[in-house]
């Protein structure tokens, strides 16, 4: 067996099994699940068969929603008096996404609509004063009737103020969680008081697409359209998909629907000239379009467009229908994803350097002394971009598994721009708003959801806001939830590591809050050898006490952390290598446990 010699040796994870209830997984394989699945389900919380179909007809019906039904009949009036709307979005794929649902969905029922996306450096998050100003200013001629916000607006108070004095009309399609004051405009939240909506985790591209689902209808019952003259909205579920997976909302039941559909229909090759030209110069296949491929390839090229330039070439990219335009803007945002990679890895890398340095002038890695480690990590660098501090933060969220904050200077003011990145168990909204409450001015402004948010304060306050920061999570942090743990489900048999059961789970919308798989088997490592000087490629054999010793496995450890002894228990994922035209099943190695 060869050796790897350029690697250290490889740390070991904490893990704990997920916790399964017999009754369910046997109710479930009863049903017709596989056994495994069945086991994996129960323990990712569901509890019928009828939780994993993903038929449309399955979704939660739109009048559940506060407003919505009265938000539809006021954009239908809108339309049919030909009044002028204005969509105003956020600067990342969840805006984007909704944004471009908006004006495909809204031209089909012959809505005069136009899109405004703000600058995120010269006019900051969300409908904000100066932007409505900036909206009138481009519309002089033609005041909008109606400005029309997705995935922001829940606490742009001071913008909808503005527009209300200008005689627009503001209607808010949001799923950030509201403060403690709501703006003076209508509201389609399912996160706002009083709403019934069962699901809380639509990403603003689901609340604009059961808006759209709501207007059908209300043109469909209350103006009485004909059936041939409703138009179609199933087609807009790719690009539902692709927002609701790279925003990173908990995929839970309803929300698995919406991807699950949206891939089927991605699959099937029904789908636009600017989500097949994203996915060619991600060199991807619509045909096996995966979550994996929008949340880790088609959703950061279509991200890279707000972080660094004008987020209005992703919307346009989603709305073109013309091929070779659509390849030129996926190209342009293909270089734009590139460049963030390299300005996003060297302030990574500036950032992990600071954070080892500050954590090692208190002790922390040298002591072992938990008790005397930070809660949570705050840095600045003035020459961090604000277009990557969220990846930033990200990163060093999981490196060193501690609420995040990373600012960047804005070059216009005097203000800091900072991102947050939490951990499960810390939410990151609530510890800012305890901050806000105790220190009333501190915070210029603040908005966000439970694992990420955003902030603006003045340079000369960072010093006061890491301690405040330091002292609310105080006030929030169990112990516990600073532990990381790695959750997995159990160990599978000899019998099991089979390639049909590797494509049964791929079929399976697993994602945040729905956890892939992994389990732990003690293995027998017959060879490794390093590749690219970072990755382990693996022939792996189950040792399993109870059987014959099984068959060969190969694996691969991506940015492995050391050599595997010759025995070896490893946590790990059942994967697929599609190689040639062939397909074997191949181990996702996650580490040592």
């Amino acid at each position: 067996m060869s050796t790897p010699d350029r690697l250290t040796t490889a740390t070991r994870l904490t893990s704990r099994k997920r916790d399964v209830d017999p009754a369910v997984s046997a109710a479930l394989t009863q049903a017709g699940v596989h056994p495994v699945m069945a086991r994996l389900l129960a323990a990712r919380a569901v509890r019928s068969a009828d939780e994993i179909t993903t038929d449309l007809d399955g979704l939660l019906p739109p009048d559940r929603m506060l407003n919505l039904t009265y938000a539809a009949e006021m954009l239908a009036r809108a339309i049919l008096e030909g009044e002028k709307l204005l969509v105003v979005a956020d600067f990342d794929a969840d805006g984007a996404t909704a944004c471009a649902i908006a004006i495909r969905g809204l031209r089909r029922f012959g809505a005069k609509v136009d899109f405004l996306v703000p600058d995120r450096f010269a006019f900051g998050y969300g409908l904000t004063a100066a932007l409505v100003d900036h909206a009138a200013a481009l519309h002089r001629q033609e005041l909008p009737h109606w400005i029309i916000t997705v995935d922001n607006g829940i606490s742009s108070i001071a913008g909808v103020n503005r527009a209300t004095e200008l005689n627009i009309n503001v209607l808010v399609t949001d799923h950030h969680l509201p403060g403690p004051t709501l703006p003076k405009a209508l509201i389609v939240n399912p996160n706002q008081p009083g709403c019934p909506f069962p699901s809380k985790n639509l990403a603003g591209v689901g609340v604009m697409f059961y808006l759209l689902m709501a207007l059908r209808a209300n043109f469909r019952v209350q103006h009485q359209w004909p059936a041939e003259k409703l138009p179609r909205l199933d087609d807009l579920l790719p690009i539902v998909a692709l927002g609701t997976v790279a925003d990173l909302v908990k995929l839970d039941a309803n929300n698995r629907r919406l991807v699950a559909q949206g891939l089927k229909r991605l699959r099937r090759g029904n789908t636009f000239a600017g989500l097949n030209a994203l996915f060619e110069v991600a060199n991807r296949s619509t045909r096996d379009a995966s979550v994996r491929d929008l949340g880790f390839a088609i959703g950061p090229r279509i991200n890279a467009a707000g972080r660094l330039s004008d987020m209005a070439i992703g919307i346009r990219c989603l709305i073109e229908d013309d091929p070779e335009q659509a390849r030129e803007l996926a190209t342009t945002l293909d270089q734009l994803n590139r460049e963030r990679q390299e300005i996003e890895f060297e302030a990574r890398e500036s950032a992990l350097k600071l954070a080892h340095d500050k954590l090692s002038a208190i002790g922390i890695h040298t002591t072992g002394d938990e008790r005397s480690s930070p809660l949570g990590i705050v840095l600045h660098d003035a020459q961090w971009h604000q277009g990557v501090i969220g990846l930033v933060a990200g990163r060093l969220k999981d490196t060193f598994y501690r609420p995040t904050i990373i600012f960047a200077s804005d070059s216009d003011s005097m203000l800091l721009k900072g991102s947050c990145r939490s951990i499960p168990g810390i939410h990151i909204r609530d510890v800012l708003e305890r901050i806000d409450s105790r220190h009333p001015g501190l915070l210029k402004a603040f908005g966000g959801h439970a694992m990420a948010a955003g902030l603006t304060l003045a340079a000369e306050d960072l010093t006061q806001f890491s301690q405040a920061f330091e002292e609310a999570l105080q006030a929030f942090a169990d112990p516990a939830d600073l532990q990381q743990v790695l959750e997995f489900d159990g160990e599978l048999k000899t019998e099991e590591f089979r390639l049909d059961l590797a494509q049964l789970l791929s079929r399976q919308i697993w994602g945040q809050g729905f956890p892939e798989p992994i389990f732990i088997n003690e293995f027998e490592v017959l060879a490794q050898r390093l590749i690219k000087d970072q990755h382990l490629r693996l022939t792996l054999r189950p040792a399993d006490h109870r059987t014959a010793p099984g068959p060969t496995v190969e694996a691969i450890w991506f940015r492995a952390s050391g050599p595997c002894g010759p025995r070896s228990r490893l946590a790990y994922r059942l994967g697929i290598n599609d190689w040639q035209g062939r397909s074997s099943l191949q181990l996702e190695i996650v580490g040592l446990a």
